[in-house]
């Protein structure tokens, strides 16, 4: 019988722990979401997932981006933040079942949190 993962899984923005590839070089249409941050494919309300504002700092002063991403590159993100993770989480290590990020990241991969 599996148990039922923790309710605080519900509560880590796992989207937010997915490393997003380096601003330099994203067109603009990336950097406002209009387009998947990763293959830079055009994206819609229907197929784009919001990845969130994030906010980066610079010389003068702070700036936001919106990237958002499609389906297919964000589940291959969420692997590798979810194998990154595995390697340097003590939870994990003893029992992955009970660490909320893990959890979180996925849902992300099995495509849950749609």
């Amino acid at each position: 019988m599996r148990a039922d993962p923790p309710s605080a899984a519900a509560t880590v923005d796992a989207l937010a722990i997915i490393s997003l590839p380096p601003l330099d070089g994203l067109a603009e249409e990336q950097l406002r979401g209009a387009a998947c941050v990763w293959c830079g494919a055009g994206l819609t309300t229907d197929s784009a997932v919001d990845l969130g504002e994030r906010r980066h700092k610079r010389l003068d002063g702070h700036y936001s981006t919106f990237p958002r991403g499609c389906p297919v590159d964000v589940t291959r993100a969420a692997v590798q933040a979810l194998h990154d993770h595995a390697g340097s989480c003590e939870q994990c290590a003893d029992a992955a079942e009970h660490c909320t990020v893990s959890l979180a990241l996925y849902r992300i991969v099995r495509q849950e949190w749609r």
